[in-house]
């Protein structure tokens, strides 16, 4: 079944590697026969500060309140063109791709600014006005996927579990599970190429293949299982109750075995 796809990437360099992957991307999903839509930001002009010229019409012209002004935003068909366009691609989407380089342990700024005023108060946190009720598992954004295609300019080995930089799945734990998983998506794991400050023609090549399986399987693999905030793991939706993950901490403990 035909499926829409959302690609939002972030590479000032059309021959990069990010930005080859997005035409595999691309090519591959629509041989699938699935519609592609695609966001590049820097080829946008995307305004990446999230500032009061988000919001032309503000319910409180004295103090901003980010949170405020983008529900009274949102909630009012009051935002600006730019984000409104965004936000309609993201809804009709099943499924959402970054694609970005690995730049400081983290997205590119571009990239964030993108998630800043798209992912609006009433649609990807305080849904339905409910404050944290509907998050972690639940949200406006329930349903659909997303997965990250990074590249990663450093070898593989600083990023294992005892590597120098520390395991990559923890890195970008921020996005996958507090802005995505946050929102109620089902992440799928992230989709790594490491080494790519030195990597050989023969080595993208194998790259790509491995992308287009991944691909391949999209609307099929097993999401990352991130404990769901409204399934009983949290009985105060806040901390895990004493009878989850004992004896555990720290990130991993908020993915179920």
């Amino acid at each position: 079944m035909s499926k829409k796809v959302l690609i939002v990437y972030a590479h000032p360099e059309p021959t990069s590697l990010t930005s080859q992957f997005v035409e595999t991307t691309v090519q591959t999903l629509q041989e699938q026969g699935h519609e592609v839509m695609l966001s590049d930001l820097y080829g946008m002009h995307w305004k990446a500060v999230f500032d009061e010229r988000d919001f032309p019409a503000r319910a409180n012209p004295d103090r901003l309140s980010f949170v405020i002004e983008s529900g009274h935003a949102y909630s009012t068909g009051q935002q600006t063109a730019d984000v409104t366009s965004e936000q309609q691609k993201l809804l009709t989407a099943d499924a959402l791709i970054f694609h970005f380089p690995l730049w400081w342990f983290s997205m590119p700024a571009i990239l964030k600014g993108w998630v800043d005023r798209v992912f609006a108060y009433g649609l990807a946190y305080g849904y339905k006005d409910e404050g944290n009720r509907y998050r972690y598992g639940d949200g406006g954004l329930k349903g659909k996927r997303a997965m990250l295609s990074v590249a990663v300019g450093g070898p593989e080995i600083d990023y294992s579990p005892r590597g120098i930089n520390g395991p990559l799945e923890q890195l970008l734990f921020p996005i996958t599970h507090g802005t995505l998983y946050f929102s109620g998506m089902d992440v799928l794991p992230t989709h790594a190429v490491y080494g790519t400050g030195r990597i050989t023609a023969a080595d993208v090549d194998a790259a790509k293949v491995a992308w287009r399986s991944r691909l391949e399987h999209l609307f099929e693999e097993e999401p990352i299982p991130f404990r769901c905030q409204n399934g009983g793991d949290y009985p105060d939706r806040h901390v895990l109750g004493n009878h989850v993950a004992v004896g555990q901490t720290g990130l991993l403990a908020h993915i179920a075995e």
